[in-house]
């Protein structure tokens, strides 16, 4: 990455929520600072109590905090963290959300539905915060229901080059959406990915209590199959999908995501065989549970920590996606 800029961190702080400290640290690391001093604590009653141990006046804050499980319980800190910087007059308040929760509740589908990540961006901002960092959206609508500004952060070019390195021949490779919803992102990957073809796992249900439907459109046999989404949850849609690449006649599947959730029984179903190998990103903690022999975890810090300077330094942001 470039780093030409003129850096000065004496007015730029990071401080760490308690939901990916590790992460955190690495971005800390990388950015040549130390992480900022905070006392975050939980009362008896699970009330949250946050106070800054050093002084933000005149600063630019970058608060590093996924709202990943407990959601609840890390959008609420980090709204508290907002607060009491706010309070400590911070010049900006930036808010890094590697991981954004509620990011799928983005429309209304039925009647009489939540759109909880508006919700959710109307949260940030009352709470006093002046910029968004997000990490892969679920859509990139979320973007516009925050009324300040948002960068976004695309983690496809960290996994990118991690393929690149396991020198695939690009004749073999196909890229495969598990579903109709992720087929934009997957064509983005696969034009980065020396102009990939693309499939696309179609499934659909006839009616209630009938068995899911799936059909392949497109043709893997004997392909190395990527199949790219934005997170994993309980892995049954990308699980599904990687069997009917096999029964197509696929020679190995990978899966990639960004956000790694992994709900049960996610574990189960993504370390069964299925996958030669599963690659996510750091932007949620990996329990020590949840690795498996075929997990690959990817560090997103350094592209966080050069996004943040950037962001800092009025430089442009876009030009390191391209």
């Amino acid at each position: 990455m470039e780093t030409s800029v003129n850096r000065n961190g004496g007015k730029l702080k990071v401080f760490s929520g308690t939901a990916n400290p590790a992460l955190s640290q690495e971005i800390a690391w990388y950015m040549g600072l130390e992480l900022g001093k905070i006392n975050i604590k939980r009362f008896a009653d699970g009330e949250i109590y946050v106070q800054l141990q050093e002084s933000v006046r005149g600063c630019d804050v970058y608060l590093v905090q996924s709202t990943c499980p407990p959601a609840n319980e890390n959008l609420m800190e980090l709204l508290i963290m907002v607060d009491a910087c706010r309070r400590a007059s911070a010049k900006n308040i930036t808010v890094v959300i590697p991981y954004f929760g509620y990011a799928r509740a983005d429309r209304k589908t039925q009647g009489r539905e939540s759109i909880a990540a508006k919700l959710v961006a109307n949260l940030i901002t009352e709470a006093g915060a002046n910029r968004v960092l997000a990490c892969d959206l679920h859509s990139g609508q979320s973007m516009g229901y925050f009324d300040i500004p948002v960068d976004h952060v695309h983690c496809q070019s960290v996994i990118l080059d991690y393929l690149a390195s396991k020198t695939i021949s690009s004749d073999d490779l196909v890229v495969v959406s598990p579903d109709v919803g992720g087929v934009a992102r997957a064509r983005s990957f696969a034009k980065k990915l020396s102009d990939a073809p693309l499939a696309i796992v179609d499934k659909r249900r006839h009616g209630h209590n009938v068995a899911e439907v799936m059909n392949l459109i497109g043709d893997v046999k004997g392909k190395v199959a990527v199949m790219v989404d934005d997170m994993i949850d309980t892995a049954g849609t990308i699980a599904k999908g990687a069997a009917l690449l096999h029964q197509e006649g696929a020679r190995e599947v990978y899966a990639c995501c960004s956000h790694a959730v992994f709900s049960p029984p996610a574990i189960d179903r993504l370390s069964s065989g299925l996958f030669q190998e599963v690659i996510i990103t750091n932007t949620l903690p990996v329990a020590e549970k949840n690795y498996f022999p075929q997990l690959t975890v990817l560090s997103v810090a350094n592209l966080l920590g050069e996004t943040i300077w950037r962001v800092h330094d009025d430089c442009s942001v876009s030009s390191i996606f391209q």
